[in-house]
């Protein structure tokens, strides 16, 4: 049998562990083999529902749009917080000193992602609404040129293009995301494959983890893939995965509540259709399994 994995660039243990043949030597010895797919953050949920792919891993709000869409998927592990993965910034020389001054301006984000749920839980903190205050546009260009420029009021920015852009200047942080949310990778299955094959899900989960602990090891040769692939230099990059935790951790009560409060927020905002019960897509005899991949 053949697992088919939805690789987004933008999930780093993901990335990584597609390059590093770690899964395929797990896999080996049960007679399993391996399918890599790139795919989109925000076409994970439906790549799972489809059968497209078996196990995907994004940023915080794609699976609760999936989950919206009412695809039956289960939350298999997660990232410890990443508190520096990215920021909201502003002109150096701009006017907005608060969010509350982001009012009726454009904000541009990776709509769908993890950047969606941080925009909207800061507007949310800052009696705005996502959806009735700003202007949330998807990047066109070069954003940080855009924001030096004042075309755009704010840009949520990331990894290697948040160190760029700070290191090029002209540019202030409003918001760090650790001020806001905790910002995890999470990693997500369809509700069949996870009941069917926990012992798969641990495989990738345990093989995740090992990924992890290399690119945390050798950050030069993982910032050098991911500038090869992704762009950027490779000082940016190494900068930008140095602050990772690269530490994942099984699906916690808290994490549930994390992700519930996302939802009601992205529900109230209209970007979710309906409001969701997160702990739908929680499969507590799965925890035991990835708890123990994780722990050996």
């Amino acid at each position: 049998m053949a697992i088919t994995i939805g690789v987004h660039g933008a999930n780093p243990s993901l990335y990584h562990l597609s390059r590093l043949g770690l899964l395929e030597q797990a896999l080996e010895p049960l007679g399993e083999t391996v399918t890599w797919l790139p795919v989109g953050g925000t076409s994970t949920g439906d790549a799972l529902a489809d059968g497209t792919i078996d196990f995907g891993g994004t940023g915080s709000t794609p699976p609760l749009s999936s989950q919206a869409a009412g695809h039956d998927l289960v939350y298999t592990a997660v990232s410890a917080p990443r508190p520096g993965h990215g920021a909201l910034l502003v002109a150096a020389d701009s006017e907005v000193r608060s969010v509350a001054d982001l009012k009726g301006g454009t904000v541009v984000l990776a709509i769908g992602s993890w950047q969606t749920h941080f925009t909207a839980k800061a507007l949310a903190d800052a009696g705005l609404s996502y959806r009735d205050d700003i202007t949330a546009r998807r990047p066109d260009g070069d954003s940080a040129a855009q924001l030096r420029a004042g075309r755009i009021t704010a840009w949520v920015a990331q990894g290697a293009e948040l160190v760029a852009a700070r290191r090029e200047g002209g540019v202030r942080t409003l918001l760090e995301v650790s001020e806001v949310i905790t910002d995890r990778s999470v990693f997500f299955t369809r509700r069949d494959f996870a009941e069917q094959r926990p012992e798969l899900v641990a495989v990738v989960t345990a093989a995740l983890q090992r990924a992890d602990d290399w690119a945390a090891g050798h950050l030069a040769g993982a910032a050098a893939i991911a500038a090869a692939d992704q762009g950027g230099t490779v000082e940016d990059w190494r900068e930008a995965l140095a602050v990772l935790p690269w530490r994942l951790e099984p699906v916690s009560a808290a994490f549930l509540a994390e992700q519930q409060q996302a939802a009601d927020i992205l529900a109230e905002a209209d970007y979710l259709p309906r409001r969701i019960t997160v702990a739908d897509a929680h499969l507590p005899a799965l925890t035991p399994a990835v708890r123990a991949a994780l722990e050996g």
